[in-house]
């Protein structure tokens, strides 16, 4: 399928540019940092899915909607879940919440190669991962002068500190170390960890329990933001 992203989010655009990268079904031939600029290419080109953000300066995706003449299949991304009932309404294949987990996104895509091609085999949607990588259970991160094996089961949370990251451990220690956070969040999400503010990502087999906009691991008690709330509720079964 030939896809486009629309989001103004730089962050937004890189996580799906990766995400698609790893989905053999998926060819990504152009991005758009709004909507505008999309709409001729879209009209003048073959596209078969779009991932397309809601909430744009401008010109929103439901602007966009209306405007183009090709209708190509839609997967809306967005950090706001009151659009929800709308999307569906125009016809979206899904309705994906900021912060995406890889597994939400491939199910959608799944979803829309069906709609594409009913007699698709679905296996042929696949990580384009090895399977090794994919039974991998640690990571190996730069600290100091040296590259330090982590296990994913003794990471407690990750901390985002600018450029830097603390990654917390079960030995009460923690590393310091260069990196994104949203390239950890891009690694971890499908080993069981989730993001629920924009400076954490937790273990989610740490959590203690969940209090209000909080959750316990260990004796720290961590913010939930509402920005991800909901995805991360989802991720739960709360």
């Amino acid at each position: 399928m030939k896809c486009v992203i629309i989001d103004d989010e730089p962050l937004a655009v890189e996580l799906l540019e990766d995400f698609v990268r790893k989905v053999d079904a998926l060819e990504l031939i152009s991005t758009f940092n709004n909507a505008i600029d999309a709409v001729s290419f879209i009209n003048q080109n073959n596209v078969d899915l779009i991932f397309l953000d809601i909430q744009m300066p401008h010109f929103s995706g439901i602007d966009f909607l209306n405007t183009i003449e090709k209708k190509p299949l839609i997967i809306f991304t967005t950090a706001f879940s009151d659009y929800a009932v709308e999307g569906f309404n125009l016809g979206a294949v899904d309705y994906l919440v900021k912060p995406i987990p890889f597994h939400r996104f491939l199910k959608s895509v799944v979803r829309a190669q069906q709609i594409l091609n009913p007699t698709a085999n679905v296996q042929a949607i696949s990580e384009n991962t090895t399977a090794p990588e994919l039974e991998q259970d640690f990571m190996f991160v730069r600290a100091e002068y040296e590259n330090v094996k982590m296990n994913f089961s003794d990471i407690l949370f990750i901390e985002g500190l600018k450029d830097y990251v603390k990654i917390y451990t079960t030995d009460n220690k923690f590393t310091l170390t260069l990196i994104s956070l949203i390239k950890l969040e891009n690694l971890l999400s499908s080993k069981g960890f989730s993001r629920i503010h924009r400076s954490y990502i937790i273990n989610i087999k740490h959590v203690k329990s969940i209090q209000k906009n909080k959750v316990l691991i260990s004796d720290k008690r961590i913010p939930i933001s509402e920005s991800y709330k909901n995805a991360f509720f989802e991720r739960i079964n709360l």
